[in-house]
């Protein structure tokens, strides 16, 4: 028998549990009410639900909505708005709210850094918060205040007025469960994906049908086979990936051409919080299966996606790609439950302990945490034992500068500890700190930096444990 005081309830559009177990959150893949084109209007119309001292937050990547953007500051200017905040992830594009002229007006709150904001931050021009992207949906769960308005891109509405997050559900869906008000660009060039990513256009407080917004497109770059990042893929590939695993990539260069290399290796799979064009490929040429993954099998699971035209026209309305929240891509539980969980992410430095700072460049903020702990993480807890946690950087900087180095640049952040650390790769090889003492770390790490870089290192290893770095 159907329960109407509870169909009712639901309908209410209240804050309520729902999968989640903290706090109290919308579950937006339910109706509300019957679905009519009542909530589509005007950009400026939308906007109007935006007032003075609100807290927002906005969809980024590849969706990172910029015609709404572009109608907030005009709201701003019109109605003179002040003490709004916005929080945003990896936002694309120009954020049009960092002009100084709005700097009283309206202030960013990042919690991953990209060049568009990161100057801004670094003149307390804007704000930045360190968190684990597993940790961002519980965080917007335990906020005091929620969002007052959230912005997002997603398709067009099917048959049943059912909308898609697309290719940016991340932290996303977790900012929406926590939101007082959502409004949405509609647009017949945003994919439908499957899985987390599915919102009941009647969710939304407005709507705007426009059809020439499209994702940002992130291509990849022309590959240069000779440089230390193509060594560095290949060694990956061929020494620490096995048929049979489950591949975790960040994003870089690195990645793609780790992908490159992966040509002759059978059924491996996917579980990542981001999913870019070089995978891809391997999805299109059979080497990407998923058949060997014992949850999600056949499945290819991320959070976001960021490629081109070819990897988003794949992933529409194709069921074997599954979009899920972040706080279920980069659960440390579930990434240690995947065969042979291999994760590959970067650095910015490295000390002679293992040390990574991944996050600033000494003092200056330059990204964020991301994933890179919670992959880490689940990868050295792996249930089956064959794990590996890879962290991969060209020995030197573009200009010369050793990344290998006695101790971090002063004020540098730790993102993957000492204890986390396990497979380090430069184009020199690989340095295995996995169970090794600092002073055979140091001797692993200095094999494998810049040939120019040694007999400095192995100066400062000595002065620093007062013994020679050694294998055994």
């Amino acid at each position: 028998m159907i329960n109407t005081k509870l169909i009712s309830t639901i309908f209410k559009r209240k804050f309520y549990n729902a999968k989640l177990p903290a706090g109290d959150l919308r579950i937006l893949n339910i109706p509300h009410g019957n679905f009519e084109k009542s909530n589509f209007t005007s950009y400026e119309v939308a906007l109007g639900f935006v007032q003075n001292n609100m807290k927002l937050y906005t969809q980024a990547a590849a969706l990172s909505p910029t015609p709404l953007w572009n109608a907030l500051l005009k709201r701003i200017d019109d109605a003179d708005l002040s003490g709004l905040e916005i929080q945003h992830i990896i936002s694309l594009g120009k954020i049009p709210w960092l002009n100084d002229k709005y700097y009283d007006k309206i202030r960013s709150n990042a919690l991953f850094i990209c060049g568009n904001v990161r100057k801004h931050i670094e003149m307390g021009k804007a704000d930045y918060i360190p968190i684990f992207l597993s940790q961002m949906s519980q965080m917007f769960s335990q906020m005091k205040r929620k969002f007052d308005v959230s912005f997002v891109a997603c398709s067009s509405p099917d048959k049943h007025g059912y909308v898609s997050l697309s290719l940016a559900v991340d932290c996303t869906l977790g900012a929406l469960r926590n939101s007082k008000h959502i409004i949405g660009i509609c647009s017949n060039q945003v994919p439908r994906t499957f899985g987390d990513s599915t919102i009941h256009a009647s969710q939304f407080s407005a709507l705007i049908e426009d059809n020439t917004f499209k994702p940002y497109e992130m291509p990849l770059e022309n590959l240069d086979d000779d440089s230390p990042e193509a060594k560095i893929g290949q060694i990956i590939a061929e020494n620490l990936i096995d048929d049979g695993s489950t591949l975790q990539f960040g994003i870089g260069t690195i990645p793609d051409f780790v992908c490159k290399y992966l040509s002759n290796h059978k059924d491996l799979g996917i579980h990542t919080e981001l999913l870019s064009s070089g995978a891809s490929k391997l999805i299109e040429d059979g080497i990407i299966t998923g058949f060997k993954k014992t949850i999600d099998t056949g499945k290819h699971v991320t959070s976001f996606i960021c490629g081109d035209k070819n990897l988003y026209e794949f992933v529409d309305e194709n069921p074997n790609f599954v979009l899920k929240c972040s706080s279920y891509t980069n659960n440390v539980e579930i990434v240690a439950r995947q065969p042979k969980m291999t994760c590959v992410n970067s650095g910015i430095e490295i000390d002679l302990t293992g040390q990574i700072a991944s996050e600033s460049i000494g003092k200056t903020f330059y990204s964020g945490f991301g994933g890179q702990v919670d992959f880490m993480t689940g990868a050295g807890m792996a249930y089956d034992n064959k794990g590996k946690a890879i962290i991969a950087m060209t020995s030197r900087t573009p200009k010369g500068k050793p990344k290998i180095v006695p101790t971090l640049t002063d004020g540098s952040g730790v993102v993957t500890t000492r204890a986390h650390s396990k497979y380090f790769v430069t184009e020199y090889g690989i340095a295995n700190l996995f169970g090794k003492n600092v002073r055979q770390r140091a001797y692993e790490l200095i094999q494998i930096s810049h040939p120019d870089d040694r007999e400095n290192l192995e100066r400062k290893a000595f002065e620093r444990f007062k013994i020679m770095p050694s294998k055994d």
